[in-house]
């Protein structure tokens, strides 16, 4: 399952020679927290480590964060998406970025820079508190909202089904003799379309290409940084923003509620305020439109904890085993009725 939060920030590794990618990044964002001439004054739990993966490395410094994004990033969809994120249409939805620092490198390492505000995400330990309803009215305003008509011809296509496919790849890199693999990739050839999903975002035709996140988790929520107080929710990362099926944004909710991951109560909720905050992506009978992503959310959960846990040299965790379990009873079988919300 996706993290729920940001981890706790790291020590940066210190290195005696020539500056690592890590290092130049924690440089970008501490020039972007301080002014030149002033000496920092943050508490050591304000400077660390946020994230450093392939897709994506963040390393915070006082209320600023810098972000490189992964390697392979088209610098104009990129560019697109961050001047949607910073546009006045989306203000109180998406957390908008920051100016870079003068001087400061705009790639590090063939990597593409932004700078963001720090904000505290949703609690890991307290599933309880997690901002079901927040995060389903926040979907809603974003899908509601028309893209802005001098931006909407740059916009590229989210990329939810993209990361799909690009799952798939890894586990067949990586896991290709895993016991379970041929499951997921029969879950797989349950899905129409799955020769071209990359070109068919849209899988709802009947529903116009909407405004999207991409990849919705309850890690991709902040509380708007404020002086005194909690802020409001906002929705991060807009390495997979752009248009297409808003479905998609509900997909991986509702896979976890079709495996049984996600209690139904919850599942009922999130669905329920994204409804009537007049969400357009499901209709009466949500799981028409929900059927395809949800089933296809379940086959990229378990390719990449097929891929993970076998680099890792480690066994399945409960959840990972759930997912790969439910991928084979779509493999085994195709329900012409997903289960409602209401049981």
């Amino acid at each position: 399952m996706d993290p729920a939060a940001r981890p706790s920030p790291t020590t940066l590794p210190r290195t005696p020679t020539r500056p690592a990618p890590l290092d130049r990044l924690a440089a970008v964002a501490r020039a972007a927290a301080h002014r030149p001439d002033d000496p920092c004054r943050c508490a050591s739990g304000l400077v660390g480590v946020l994230a450093n993966r392939d897709d994506g490395t963040v390393v915070r410094h006082g209320a600023l964060v810098a972000k490189a994004h992964a390697p392979d990033t088209d610098a104009e969809a990129h560019r697109a998406r961050l001047a949607l994120a910073g546009h006045p249409d989306v203000d109180g939805v998406l957390l908008p970025p920051q100016p870079l620092p003068a001087q400061a490198p705009t790639e590090i390492d063939g990597r593409l820079v932004t700078i963001w505000p720090y904000g505290p995400p949703v609690a890991p330990d307290d599933p309880d508190a997690a901002p079901w309803e927040e995060a389903a009215r926040l979907l809603a305003r974003l899908h509601r909202t028309p893209p802005p008509p001098l931006l909407a011809p740059r916009l590229p296509a989210m990329r939810a089904p993209l990361k799909v496919e690009l799952a798939l790849d890894r586990m067949r890199r990586t896991a290709p003799d895993h016991p379970a693999a041929a499951s997921v990739l029969s879950a797989w050839q349950t899905i129409p379309g799955t020769a071209n999903t990359t070109a068919n975002t849209n899988t709802n035709e009947s529903n116009p290409r909407r405004l999207c996140h991409g990849d919705f988790h309850l890690g991709q929520l902040v509380r708007e940084p404020r002086p005194i107080g909690e802020g409001p929710w906002r929705l991060i990362d807009i390495d997979d923003l752009g248009l297409g099926d808003p479905a998609w944004d509900l997909a991986r909710p509702a896979a976890w509620f079709a495996a049984g991951i996600l209690p139904p109560e919850v599942w009922s909720r999130f669905l329920g305020a994204y409804q009537e905050a007049g969400g357009p992506a499901v209709g009466a009978d949500p799981w028409v439109q929900l059927d395809v992503p949800a089933r296809a959310l379940t086959v990229q959960t378990a390719a990449l904890a097929l891929a993970k846990s076998t680099v890792e040299r480690r066994p399945l965790d409960e959840v990972e085993g759930v997912m790969i379990d439910t991928c084979a009873r779509i493999a085994g079988y195709r329900t012409e009725s997903a289960p409602s919300a209401s049981t």
